[in-house]
């Protein structure tokens, strides 16, 4: 799944100010920016996550601070890099088969799961069936699985069905097999495995404990004393939802928030940089921001309309006026930090003149088009009024027009009448391998190919790529896809977040496949 990038702002000034009236009078003496003698992180959502920390269940955004900081799997990305480089967790070394068929995995000894019981392989099967049992989206990592075996208590042999050398990103991804106590499993399964019980428990090795879950209004950690790995700075961590942006900047503006992760509008971005009173941050990501034209309709079912339209854009406009401080145009087909830089790369010359030539032979009531973009997204607002205003200057009059997430999600493998002729969207994949981005994208039955576009020989080489993992494959199905003019990668978006100055080690806890998140266990002050 490709996971979309939301922003979601409330509604008046009026409710910002009433808001901000309570939580000053409830922020006592605080000095703004003194760093805190308690050990307690004061951080937020900005909204619900819309999802309990279930990590067989959440799929989306920001809760991954939650589900990053409670559960851990076999593997992990290293922080603090814009590498997704592979290191060890709860599996301490492993090994792959020459085919990608058999993987084998020696585990760390002294893990004890929150309920108290001791981590040992036989979690790792009791973790899959349970991410099967419950199917929700991040339930296909597993199903290739043909069977788990256990050597004692700390080594396993995982064997696939098929070949997939993307299986060792499964388990390192954000969204990837976590390992759950099947004591605590079998306990409060219910009839629904365990999924009502773990809305407001955990049953996880993390450094960090669920101590309170309020959809909407509060959530809250403690620190794991039995952890088996450094014992965190925090003790304890606050997470109020915050429902305005201005009345979060405000908060922590005053001191109340160590910092702010996720969604801060533009404007903010800009007042932020250069304000010497806070640090702020800019960190790698695997977020694109990207459009598709639809070849099902209007003037763009012609293939080099569409590969015409694709060089009309004027990207680098796009970004200096939407992304600055936080992206860079986009140079390369799948998301940025996924490929080494000399592959898969996005050459497309930034040139009217075939557009014009195109559209001065079209009837005038066929010039034009509607430019749709995720409503809950104002990033994407101001970049369709940017190609609306470029689109202008070739001939095409172009309407811009917010679309509910959900009436998008509903067009893949639809006629999708009511879809626009273009779609501008910003996500990021499971894991950083492009075969998840290019499988959901490009295949026709890839979940989310939103307008419909595929092509027989994309798809057969993202299919040799999932097999073998060579990049020079994926080089071939990104300039495949390419060559569809279905698809083009306008920018590559950064993590932009503000802290404290007395917040340390924001940049070495940021994963680059973990966006809008931090791994809390390796926060301090100083």
């Amino acid at each position: 799944m490709i996971h979309s990038a939301r922003r979601l702002f409330a509604a008046t000034a009026v409710a910002s100010a009433a808001l901000l009236a309570v939580t000053a009078c409830g922020s006592g003496n605080q000095t703004p920016n003194s760093a805190p003698t308690d050990k307690v992180l004061h951080l937020s959502f900005l909204q619900d996550p819309g999802q309990p920390p279930d990590p067989d269940v959440y799929y989306a955004g920001q809760g991954l601070l939650l589900t990053t900081n409670l559960y851990e799997g076999l593997l992990q990305y290293a922080p603090g890099t814009d590498k997704a480089q592979l290191q060890p967790l709860l599996a301490t070394a492993w090994t792959a088969s020459p085919d990608n068929k058999v993987f084998t995995f020696t585990l760390r000894q002294g893990v004890k799961f929150h309920d108290g019981t001791p981590f040992t392989s036989a979690a790792i099967k009791t973790s899959f069936d349970r991410r099967l049992a419950v199917n929700q989206g991040p339930a296909y990592m597993v199903s290739d699985i043909d069977s788990v075996t256990t050597q004692g208590d700390y080594a396993a042999t995982i064997t696939l069905k098929a070949p997939n050398a993307v299986f060792l990103d499964y388990l390192a991804s954000p969204y990837g097999p976590r390992m759950l106590s099947p004591t605590g499993l079998a306990a409060n399964a219910g009839k629904d495995n365990d999924q009502a019980y773990l809305t407001t428990h955990d049953l996880g090795t993390g450094p960090y404990t669920l101590t309170d879950a309020q959809v909407g209004s509060h959530y809250g950690l403690a620190s794991f004393g039995d952890y088996w790995g450094p014992k965190p700075y925090f003790t304890t961590v606050d997470l109020p939802v915050i429902t305005d942006t201005s009345a979060q900047q405000l908060q922590f503006n005053n001191g109340q928030l160590a910092a702010v992760l996720h969604d801060l509008p533009s404007s903010a971005v800009s007042s932020y940089i250069g304000n010497s009173k806070f640090a702020n941050y800019s960190l790698p990501t695997m977020m694109s921001n990207y459009f598709y034209v639809n070849p099902h309709k209007g003037m763009f079912t012609n293939q080099a309309a569409r590969v015409a339209l694709t060089q009309a854009i004027d990207v680098q406009q796009i970004v200096q006026q939407t992304y600055f401080g936080r992206g860079k145009a986009a140079d390369q087909v799948f998301p940025p930090n996924m490929m080494a830089a000399d592959f898969a790369k996005q050459t497309i010359p930034h040139d009217t003149s075939a557009l014009k030539k195109i559209v001065d032979g079209l009837p005038a009531d066929q010039k034009t088009v509607t430019v749709g973009y995720d409503s809950s997204n104002p990033d994407n607002q101001l970049v369709g009024n940017l190609i609306q205003t470029q689109l202008a200057t070739v001939g095409i009059t172009a309407k811009v027009q917010g679309y509910p997430t959900s009436q998008i999600y509903g067009w893949p493998g639809t006629a999708a009448a009511d879809a626009p002729e273009m779609l501008l969207l910003a996500g990021w994949p499971d894991a950083p391998s492009p075969y998840t981005w290019g499988h959901i994208n490009f295949d026709p039955d890839g979940g989310l190919n939103y307008l419909n576009c595929s092509s027989p020989d994309v798809t057969s080489s993202l299919a040799k790529g999932r097999e073998s993992g060579a990049s020079d494959v994926f080089s071939t199905a990104a300039a495949q896809a390419s060559a569809t003019g279905c698809w083009l990668n306008i920018a590559d978006v950064n993590d932009f977040m503000v802290a404290q100055p007395w917040l340390k080690g924001v940049a070495e806890s940021h994963v680059v496949s973990e966006p809008n998140s931090l791994r809390i266990a390796g926060l301090s002050v100083g």
